[in-house]
């Protein structure tokens, strides 16, 4: 993972610190561990091997190794909280619009938090926060996005896919990366 490449995103704060782990279980958990340690703003928690990442409703999100993107975006917004409303949305827009500039490949958005190409599942955001009554003081914006996953298992094969799965290529995961934190920049 060529970590230069993804600070050098066009972004003000996006994504200037990146912390890297070859291997956790689950980034948005080591986010929030982060957080005591007064992280910076705007940092970004990527690992090339996920053990127990997490979905929607609890599930599990499967990635191999070394293929996929598996981060979580650190942010103190310190606004209210029905500011936030609708921001998964936003996000989810933010990766389309990013997917669509590098590649013009069209994904969809199936409310809340999924996004879908040719019918299949290709990326999953999992947005939490922590409060103090209205306040909001952290935001976790985790993201996974199959860019190069060709080995499904056969219960996901049929509902998911990637973007080498769909167009048989490689793709560079740190450009994504940092289109994806320069169209998020523009909405948080």
């Amino acid at each position: 993972m060529n970590l230069e490449k993804i600070k050098a995103a066009n972004t003000k704060y996006l994504g200037k610190n990146v912390v890297y782990l070859k291997q956790t279980n689950s980034t948005q958990e080591v986010a929030k561990k982060l957080i005591k340690k007064e992280i910076e703003n705007g940092s970004v928690i990527i690992t090339d091997n996920q053990l127990e990442g997490k979905g929607t409703k609890g599930r599990k999100w499967i990635a191999s190794k070394e293929k996929n993107i598996m981060m979580t975006i650190v942010l103190y917004p310190n606004t209210k909280v029905y500011k936030l409303e609708g921001l998964t949305i936003k996000i989810a827009q933010a990766i389309k619009e990013a997917i669509k500039q590098l590649y013009g490949y069209m994904l969809t958005i199936k409310e809340p938090n999924d996004l879908y190409l040719n019918g299949k599942k290709i990326a999953g955001i999992l947005t939490q926060s922590t409060s103090l009554q209205e306040q909001v003081k952290n935001l976790y914006i985790g993201i996974g996005f199959n860019v190069n996953e060709d080995d499904f298992p056969k219960e996901l094969d049929i509902i998911a896919t990637s973007l080498k799965k769909e167009y048989q290529k490689d793709f560079e995961r740190e450009e994504i990366i940092g289109k994806i934190l320069e169209e998020i920049e523009k909405i948080v």
